[in-house]
């Protein structure tokens, strides 16, 4: 028969130790430390024997479990899953296992799963996506806020990828001067006719990303027309449908109205939605209409022609969002700035 394992009450007795020293030492606690010399004691002892620790007692003593809960709004946007794959390469360093949930754009079920993780005593809890207005009238205000704090009270870590919440440490993106580089790089390859894929209302991500566009080309005396802002979901089908009617309203219907000689959406995957609806006309990018985006996600390597864009570092973003929430740097607040990328799809004028 093979030999039964080494138990921690053998570990505490080899030890010459109290088995409540020997559980501090391996599993860590709550509430109580263990002198180094005893710690270091123990630990060699665990070693000698090949004790393996139970993992769920080490939760219980810890108060905390290894889970770090990882909330997208959705996981089939390379945006999310290009840091879902950052968090999850840092949290392997620190030991940890990523718990993923997606929201699916839904503000109470983002809510839902940040009280989740506080009743299963997660370790952390990251928070990833552009915030929507206040008032969008989808969950009580301030809710998730508490929520938050709360899950901070009670010594669980939290951090916000994309705009902050009151005091939480947040990684923040800086979308609305992204954006404004990347309007002051196309007016400078001679663009001067614009419109914009704006997303949907009330999403903070799409507002920002909008403004700082538009804002630029004002300040060049290059504005954009309120007609030519246009309003979609924050998806591939939502820039496929929006530039669709878009490129029919120019054709015929309005009499005057031309394509604009740049369109810019404020993501990627809209922008790969437009400029299928673009080749579904009959049409070309960048010929008819030069096109950009907005974040780089790594799909586009399969995209043709190249679309020009705004990098962001996302596996780093995700990376710098669990140290947050760990408590392993020093600043409570980190603001990542993208760069813009020129390619095929807006070659100079």
């Amino acid at each position: 028969m093979p030999d039964a394992p080494v138990t921690l009450s053998q570990v505490a007795r080899e030890a010459g130790v109290s088995l409540a020293t020997a559980s501090r030492a391996i599993n860590g606690s709550a509430t109580r430390s263990v002198r180094e010399d005893l710690r270091e004691r123990v630990l060699e002892t665990a070693r000698r024997l090949d004790y393996s620790p139970d993992p769920s007692a080490q939760a219980m003593a810890r108060g905390r479990t290894t889970a770090l809960g990882l909330v997208v709004h959705d996981i089939a946007d390379p945006y999310f899953s290009t840091i879902a794959a950052g968090v999850a390469r840092a949290a392997e360093r620190e030991g940890l296992i990523v718990t993923l949930a997606s929201t699916e754009q839904r503000p109470e079920r983002e809510l839902a799963f940040v009280e989740l993780a506080r009743r299963q005593r997660s370790r952390a809890i990251i928070l990833a996506g552009g915030r929507l207005e206040p008032d969008d009238g989808t969950r009580p205000a301030g809710a998730l806020e508490a929520a938050l704090h709360a899950f901070r009270d009670a010594g669980g870590g939290v951090a916000l990828i994309g705009q902050p919440i009151d005091d939480l440490p947040v990684v923040e993106i800086a979308n609305a001067d992204g954006a404004a580089d990347l309007a002051r790089t196309l007016h400078g390859l001679g663009y001067r006719r614009f419109a914009v894929l704006a997303g949907p209302v009330g999403h903070r991500t799409a507002a920002d990303r909008t403004d700082g566009f538009t804002g630029a080309l004002a300040e060049l005396g290059s504005p954009v027309a309120p007609d030519d802002v246009l309003t979609c979901a924050f998806t591939r089908d939502g820039g496929y449908s929006v530039m669709r009617g878009l490129i029919e309203q120019t054709g015929g219907a309005e009499p005057g109205r031309s394509l604009p000689e740049l369109v810019f959406a404020v993501n990627d995957v809209m922008a790969v939605g437009a400029m299928a609806a673009v080749r579904d006309a009959g049409l070309g990018v960048p010929d008819d209409v030069a096109v950009a985006g907005f974040d780089d996600i790594h799909t586009l390597r399969d995209v043709s022609p190249g679309l020009t864009t705004v990098r962001i570092a996302l596996a780093e973003v995700g990376a710098l969002a669990t140290e947050l929430a760990l408590g392993r740097s020093a600043q409570t607040r980190t603001r990542v700035r993208g760069e813009v990328v020129l390619r095929d799809s807006t070659p100079k004028r």
